[in-house]
């Protein structure tokens, strides 16, 4: 299950039964810190569901909820904490992996079950909503296509502003639907990305055993799988059919097209050969040079489980180069 997902619904069910339940989001981060922008924890007494970051930082910030929770009696329900990663640091996390990060806690009573209910029902049917929380605001929207993944704003000790995009972050777009596929779509469930896979053979038996995709979509012809696929900052694509030549066509109908990631699958002759056909046939050679090939960071994999994974780690390692956000 989605963690987002699991979070609200672990809110939802205490809320219902009349529990106190503390929301803690990390608005902002920098550096090394565990807890990365969007991490988030629901505390209801001694259960917990989610993270921000971990070790004793966590242990702390949980007890720090409860303190938090009983303050609180509906009255002060926001509040921002400062930690440092350094031990010298006067708001000392207790940790020592430098970075800083800024949490938000959000006091969640009976009065924000309907929000929260949307949010599962968001999640669950993958609409596109933004979460927004401010000193005095808890509420969800329908997303509008080209805004950022965060936003944050500190207007004084006690006065924010946080809005996150809360719908997957990021587009996986696989084409190809063989062993490889079915192992990477398993691996890549388990992170941010909406899963989309492509294939010519309605009947493939591997197709139709990956239940870890968001959507599965056969094409009469990788001819039009253009029409399927589009430009975007956040896109990931990896290209695996079943051969060369469906490759190269692949590799055609979406060279004009910007991706974050464009990876196609082969063993370094194969592409190599491929590659210089396609600058020979007139294909932009800087176009051809982003292509991500042989795929995979270079772990001497063979299996596809293991081949999954070093498409994985390659892919995860383009996604955070830059963490999109604004603040301020």
């Amino acid at each position: 299950m989605n963690k987002e997902l699991k979070l609200w619904q672990f809110a939802a069910r205490k809320l219902n039964r009349n529990e106190s339940v503390m929301l803690l989001v990390v608005a902002d981060s920098s550096g090394s810190s565990p807890g990365r922008q969007g991490y988030k924890m629901a505390v209801a007494g001694d259960e917990m569901c989610g993270s921000v970051g971990g070790g004793i930082m966590e242990v702390r910030l949980v007890e720090l909820a409860k303190v938090k929770s009983k303050w609180a009696k509906d009255k002060k329900i926001s509040s921002i904490v400062e930690q440092v990663h350094q031990k010298s640091s006067a708001n000392s996390s207790g940790m020592v992996c430098s970075g800083s990060q800024t949490v938000v806690f959000y006091k969640l009573n009976q009065q924000n079950l309907t929000t929260i209910r949307k949010t599962i029902s968001a999640l669950a049917n993958h609409q596109s909503v933004s979460l927004l929380i401010s000193d005095s605001t808890f509420q969800i929207r329908e997303n509008q296509s080209d805004e950022l993944d965060f936003r944050f704003r500190r207007l004084s000790e006690t006065e924010f502003f946080y809005e996150e995009k809360l719908d997957c972050k990021n587009k996986l777009f696989i084409v190809g639907g063989g062993h490889c596929s079915l192992a990477l779509s398993e691996i890549m469930s388990k992170m941010d990305f909406y899963i989309t896979l492509f294939d010519d053979r309605p009947n493939l038996n591997t197709l139709a055993k990956n239940e870890f995709v968001h959507a599965k979509q056969i094409v009469e012809s990788y001819e039009k799988i253009d029409e399927f696929i589009s430009s975007g900052a956040n896109h990931f694509v990896v290209v695996m059919t079943l051969g060369y030549k469906t490759d190269e066509i692949v590799i055609k109908r979406l060279l004009d097209k910007n991706f974050k990631y464009f990876g196609v699958l082969g063993s370094r002759a194969k592409m190599a050969t491929l590659l210089k056909k396609l600058k020979k046939e007139g294909s932009p050679e800087e176009k051809l040079n982003e292509i991500h090939t042989p795929i995979g960071l270079p772990i001497n994999s063979r299996t596809p489980e293991e081949i999954a994974i070093s498409i994985a780690a390659e892919i995860i390692a383009v996604k955070n180069k830059t963490v999109k956000k604004i603040g301020s």
